[in-house]
């Protein structure tokens, strides 16, 4: 299978690693000698991100779970690869689990019309899909409020609208946010927006408003840079514009 190379790997703090990929973004994040893969890139990321936990001083096997914030391709499509690789359990909300797990084909975007360039965009940087995609074995349901063990206990905030499974993750002993596609930062100039190419965009906004309450110091978005410093405020600014449109970091 062809590979989905890193394009860059960041440390944002010394717990939590960036890993950039031509489309999206997943991270690492580290509790003593144990570590969890949040996102997993598109298929031919296994190998990447298998060489990315070597290169931060940890082995393959040290990665104890794949939690996937939504079944999108971009986010989803390396996570069987690197569970074969590591042997770390897959996580999803029971909702996008069926479409982890290749028992059906997602539903596709509700596309706002300035949206369809930039997803033709996006898809002309992906790997052409496999014709045998690698699935993970099994893939561990997830619903709304469960806690799983890592980063003191990070608790599963439901963000359903980008499609109906999407998940944040809230560690609240660390004041880090993971968002998902449910909120995004701009690669024009950084700022903090609701995500696009979403299922429902109204649904999409109360996710973002609520993940905007919650008390984060540092948000990492699956599009975009992260915010490192202040990120409720940055989030709360951003999310009080009536239709989620940008405010400044």
């Amino acid at each position: 299978m062809t590979t989905y190379d890193l394009t860059a790997t960041v440390d944002l703090t010394p717990r939590l690693r960036l890993l950039r990929f031509p489309v999206g973004q997943a991270y690492l994040w580290r509790d003593g000698d144990e570590l969890t893969l949040i996102d997993a890139g598109a298929p031919g990321a296994g190998q990447p991100i298998a060489d990315a936990v070597r290169d931060w001083g940890h082995a393959p096997e040290d990665v104890r779970r794949i939690v996937l914030t939504h079944f999108h391709e971009d986010h989803a499509g390396g996570a069987g690869e690197f569970a074969r690789l590591s042997g770390a359990d897959v996580y999803a909300h029971r909702l996008d689990a069926p479409f982890v797990r290749g028992e059906a084909a997602g539903p596709g975007p509700v596309f706002e019309d300035w949206e369809r360039p930039i997803h033709a965009q996006a898809l002309a940087q992906l790997p052409a899909p496999p014709e045998h995609p690698e699935l993970p074995s099994s893939v561990i349901e997830l619903s709304d409020g469960d806690v799983l063990g890592f980063g003191g206990g990070a608790r599963i905030v439901g963000a359903p609208g980008h499609t109906d499974g999407s998940i944040g993750l809230h560690l609240p002993e660390h004041g880090v946010l993971f968002t998902g596609d449910a909120i995004a930062a701009s690669p024009l100039d950084g700022q903090v927006m609701l995500g696009v190419f979403n299922l429902d965009r109204e649904r999409a906004l109360a996710s973002f408003r609520e993940l905007a309450a919650l008390d984060s110091e540092v948000a990492c978005f699956g599009h975009g840079d992260p915010v490192t410093q202040g990120a409720g405020a940055v989030l709360r600014a951003a999310a009080a514009q009536p239709t989620g449109t940008p405010a400044s970091k």
